[in-house]
């Protein structure tokens, strides 16, 4: 199968790299300094099971999309609308659009763009970029994806790829799950360029992560979501399961790039607003964060 990945960054050159393996036609599109590396190269894969250059196509060119029957959406929230844009007039009337990307809103937003149906994933998979045209994966990796007529198909593609993947009826509240575990950790480690592991031992950080947590559900209660399992427990558990993770939006700070905190912290703010719930404490993590960036 032909399959291009729309924001070749950590977790789409991790989905992407993973699918090539299994024998499939990946397309990573991405900035020209990754680029250049995978052709030069491939694209260098550090995992917990395997490392080695993979051998896939990369284009900076959403032309390059035109034919590929599955496309992976892995920009950042901040760049849905630009990338829908970008992808319109390349995709195939036949292609399958699945969104591997933070937020909750993600496939919907592109849905509304694009007029299409868009599924809609969870991803749990700690990764990063440490140089151009390299992936280093620090763990986990599952999917979970939303129902539609060709989910199965899907699951069982990732399935022979090594990537564990699940479909779910309830994908908002998994979606919502995964919210919640990104605003308890992913503010901090960004103002404290900490990794998970070491940021949960820290003093007066489990109070502030329960506050983190209680006002989420709060907010996704009053929507009306269903979020399953033990919330906290799972925010528990990322610590442990990716010690070694620093967030995203501490990635991002690192280089001076701007983060997703709009479509985390401030999503529940926002919402929050909107039903009447207060988020003190996601307020204060999304003006620091904020405050940072614009430094």
């Amino acid at each position: 199968m032909k399959i291009a990945v729309m924001g070749a960054g950590a977790v789409g050159c991790y989905y992407g790299g993973m699918l090539a393996r299994a024998g499939h036609e990946v397309v990573l599109i991405g900035r020209p300094r990754h680029v250049e590396a995978i052709h030069r190269d491939g694209l260098f894969m550090d995992t917990q099971t395997f490392k080695e250059y993979v051998a896939l196509d990369a284009s900076s060119d959403p032309a390059a999309i035109q034919g590929a029957q599955l496309v992976l959406c892995c920009v950042k929230s901040t760049d849905t609308e630009s990338a829908a844009t970008a992808m319109a007039q390349y995709l195939a009337p036949e292609a399958m659009l699945l969104s591997l990307q933070n937020g909750v809103d993600n496939a919907a937003r592109l849905q509304d763009c694009l007029q299409r149906t868009v599924i809609p994933a969870v991803v749990y998979v700690a990764t990063e970029m440490p140089g151009p045209g390299q992936v280093k994966h620090h763990g986990r990796g599952e999917l979970v994806i939303g129902p539609s007529a060709r989910s199965e198909e899907l699951a069982a593609l990732f399935a022979d790829a090594d990537v564990p993947a699940q479909i779910s009826d309830n994908v908002i509240g998994a979606l919502w799950a995964k919210l919640i575990i990104n605003c308890a950790y992913n503010a901090l480690s960004a103002i404290t360029q900490l990794p998970y592991g070491v940021l949960a031992e820290g003093e007066g950080v489990e109070a502030v992560m329960r506050d983190l947590v209680g006002e989420c559900l709060a907010v996704a209660d009053a929507d009306g979501v269903n979020i399953p399992g033990d919330a906290w427990s799972a925010v528990q558990g990322i610590a442990r399961s990716m010690p070694a993770q620093l967030s995203s939006t501490a990635q991002d700070l690192a280089r001076h790039k701007p983060s997703e905190i709009d479509h985390l912290n401030g999503y529940v703010l926002r919402k929050g607003e909107a039903l009447g719930i207060p988020t003190p404490v996601n307020r204060a993590m999304h003006t620091l964060v904020k405050l940072l960036e614009a430094k």
